[in-house]
């Protein structure tokens, strides 16, 4: 297969072969996936000279069969690049969240009047948020896109990081400044640079399905906590719907070798029968769950953003928000430097990402893992005592707020990026 550059090329005046600093590029960012574009068009304006490095043909990458939830924060940075109206068409909203605890009958319904928004949230297919940044991206003059291609190795040296890209049967070797790994939870980049991890994979699995329901989904989003695990339903375009089913691994594999009819029917028994008639679209898929987070987000001319730095468990839809957090506040630490004329890849300045985000981070990770293990235990005082949490969330508005803040980003540092 042949390599494709995307325009610029590596031999446009964009990108010249090396400047008077002795540096090909100022950033060179390995991934191609929403975390790593949207780093890259959030610095559209900043002046630097940059290469994105992906693995995988633009076509493979955006054929990815996925959905996510996408929070407030979230929108709001696209919105900061100037994308945000070329995703909205394409992506659904949400204006009720029901959260519960399986057969339960106090159902905590956070709503849009908590917030005072139009919405609380929305949810977009994989396409309708990497399409948009691919073509944004293709449109920056400071920006090469080489595709397939990818890392083989690098060398750290005080001033500058080399970095061996293998193109087809070529390898070409560039120099830049900083190197930031948006390269997923196996980060080779991260692994060849020594950064340790600490986190476990858990007693999981989670199912991911995309169902049509008979009746109208009404814009809503539910999780309801089992025993086995988390289960969530999704609103997406068209009256369809993402489920996403977390259980133990058996039973998850069990679920996943059934038939569609017998899938359908253990899936109602889950989902309840209020949509209607359920049809299946397209396949399923299985990952198993674990939680992550890397020793350090940054070394000498190295950072790590997004599955590169930390992964958490689906419950609230966390995993590609926090990769878009970190790519904005990277994006502004890195500008904040080139404006001060200060050397992006300084470890100094690189520690500010990492205090910004680790600990925020941490905060939803640790979140996240305290939901699963209260709502997946049937030892009777933690289920009297979440079930009375329920009440006190629906009953308390500023819990219930601060509950839904928190899991949409509204409780951290906000990135200038999202303020425009």
């Amino acid at each position: 297969m042949s390599s494709t550059l995307l325009t610029p090329t590596l031999s446009s005046p964009h990108s010249p072969t090396e400047n008077h600093w002795g540096y090909d590029y100022d950033l060179v960012i390995v991934g191609g996936g929403i975390v790593g574009l949207t780093l890259a068009c959030a610095l559209k304006d900043s002046g630097l000279n940059i290469l994105l490095i992906e693995a995988r043909m633009t076509s493979a990458a955006v054929a990815k069969g996925q959905a996510y939830a996408v929070h407030m924060l979230s929108a709001k940075i696209f919105q900061g690049i100037g994308l945000w109206d070329k995703i909205l068409p394409n992506i659904a909203k949400y204006n009720q969240v029901r959260l519960s605890d399986a057969d339960y009958p106090h159902v905590v319904n956070f709503q849009t009047t908590d917030l005072g928004t139009p919405e609380l949230g929305y949810v977009a297919e994989h396409y309708a948020l990497l399409a948009p940044l691919q073509e944004f991206v293709g449109n920056c003059a400071n920006v090469t896109y080489l595709c397939p291609a990818e890392v083989v190795s690098t060398e750290n040296h005080l001033d500058t990081i080399k970095i061996n890209i293998k193109i087809n049967e070529t390898t070409k070797t560039i120099r830049s400044k900083l190197l930031v790994a948006a390269d997923g939870a196996k980060s080779p980049i991260r692994e060849a640079a020594g950064i340790k991890t600490k986190g476990w994979k858990y007693w999981q699995s989670c199912i991911v399905a995309f169902v049509k329901p008979e009746k109208p989904h009404n814009n809503t989003a539910y999780e309801k906590f089992w025993s086995s695990g988390p289960f969530a339903i999704l609103p997406l375009p068209e009256n369809r719907c993402r489920i996403v089913w977390t259980a133990p691994h058996a039973e998850a594999k069990a679920l996943c070798a059934l038939n569609d009819q017998e899938f359908l029917a253990e899936l109602t028994k889950r989902y309840g029968e209020q949509m209607g008639k359920l049809e299946l679209l397209g396949d399923r898929f299985i990952f198993q769950v674990q939680l992550m987070q890397s020793d350090r987000y940054v070394l000498p001319r190295l950072a790590l953003i997004g599955d590169a730095a930390h992964n958490c468990h689906p419950v609230g839809g966390q995993g590609l928000n926090l990769g878009i957090r970190d790519a904005a506040a990277l994006a502004e630490i890195i500008q904040t430097a080139q404006q001060n004329r200060q050397d992006i890849g300084n470890i100094s300045i690189l520690k500010q990402y990492e205090r910004w985000r680790k600990k925020e981070n941490l905060a939803i990770l640790g979140f996240t893992d305290l939901l699963d293990r209260v709502f997946s235990n049937n030892f009777l005082p933690v289920v009297i005592v979440r079930r009375l949490g329920l009440w006190m969330m629906q009953k308390v508005p500023m819990i219930r707020i601060f509950a839904l803040k928190l899991m949409i980003g509204l409780k951290g540092k906000t990135p200038e990026l999202a303020k425009r």
